[in-house]
């Protein structure tokens, strides 16, 4: 089927990214719908959609910027308001799905992406379109289907086209937790790869989620006498950072799903910087660069920052020359191509 010649489409913005949206309704050549999203005196967030969305298959393109509840309200507004108009399907094209790092269990906390997927399904929402979601597992909270897309074909390209002699380069995990996304990258380029150990900042797993692992038995006896109460749980001691991996004379090429607080990436390329490599590329799908990043990255040691367009970020490549974008629209529009 012609998407061009179909009339039961309709793509619909918010004002997260407006210019994705229109990129990717230009490569369908199918024109936006006219949707009003406002805001009144005391913040409440209005929606008025001025074309007929009875019958048709409908296209919200919102992402997660730096304005994250807005966008999320918008986001749920427009669902519900094209629910009780009478649309046939309503599929969420978003592209970074917020709060996807409040995906596991801490200690008296609570797993917050669930609950957005269950406000997300219960808006309207038939079907999800996101892109290389924190972990994948967050599927499972929705209860519609969820296309989970990848960047790394693009940004594979990038290192192929853009990165001159990437084939003395060597992928680097900033730590052992992104081993896995390095490996596949590192496998896919034929290069080799090196993990940082010991980083500065607290990981993901250090953080306290109300288990206490118990402490190594001393004893010889099979079972193991405890004494009176709970064994104190002795903490953890991280080692200095290291570099498991040769990256002297090489091109070291960092790879990530996001980059939001960039001091760990400039710690580690100071560490590689160090170790000898002579060229420090850092390559992420969401570019959220939050807070004073962009002053970060231009005083580092980072010679380039690939981002994707799934987040807009062109007021902080206005203040660091070093970041640079790779548009993903193409994606985007061919995965609702194929869905209709």
């Amino acid at each position: 089927m012609d998407i061009t010649t179909s009339t039961d489409i309709m793509i619909i913005s918010g004002n997260s990214h407006l210019e994705l949206a229109n990129l990717v309704a230009r490569r369908l050549g199918v024109k936006p719908a006219r949707c009003a999203v406002s805001y009144t005196t005391n913040r409440e967030t209005s929606v008025q959609i001025s074309d007929s969305v009875r019958g048709k298959d409908i296209y919200i393109i919102q992402t997660g910027s730096k304005d994250v509840n807005n966008n999320i309200m918008e986001l749920l507004i427009m669902a519900y308001a094209c629910k009780t108009s009478s649309a046939k399907s309503i599929v969420g094209v978003i592209p970074y799905l917020p709060y996807s790092k409040q995906c596991k269990m801490r200690k008296r906390g609570s797993i917050v992406s669930k609950l957005l997927a269950k406000m997300l399904c219960s808006s309207g929402l038939t079907h999800v379109i996101t892109m290389d979601l924190h972990q994948k597992e967050i599927q499972g909270f929705f209860e519609c289907p969820v296309d989970n897309l990848r960047a790394s074909p693009f940004l594979l390209q990038y290192i192929q086209e853009c990165i001159p002699d990437y084939r003395n380069a060597v992928i680097v995990a900033r730590n052992p937790g992104s081993a896995k996304k390095a490996t596949s990258y590192a496998e896919r380029l034929r290069l080799g790869i090196a993990v940082i150990h010991g980083e500065q900042k607290e990981s993901d797993s250090d953080m306290v989620d109300g288990r206490n692992s118990p402490p190594p038995s001393t004893s010889r006896s099979r079972t193991m006498d405890v004494g009176v109460g709970v064994p104190q749980h002795p903490a953890k001691e991280k080692p200095p950072i290291n570099v498991v991996g040769d990256v002297g004379g090489r091109i070291a090429i960092m790879v990530d799903d996001m980059v939001d607080d960039v001091a760990s990436f400039v710690a580690a390329a100071e560490v590689l910087k160090e170790r000898g490599a002579y060229k420090i590329y850092v390559l992420a799908t969401h570019g959220l660069l939050s807070s004073d990043a962009p002053r970060l990255i231009e005083s580092s040691p980072i010679d380039e920052v690939v981002v994707t367009n799934t987040i807009p970020h062109e007021i902080q490549k206005m203040q660091c020359h070093k970041i640079k974008t790779v548009d993903i629209s193409i994606l985007l529009s061919e995965s609702i191509r194929r869905i209709s």
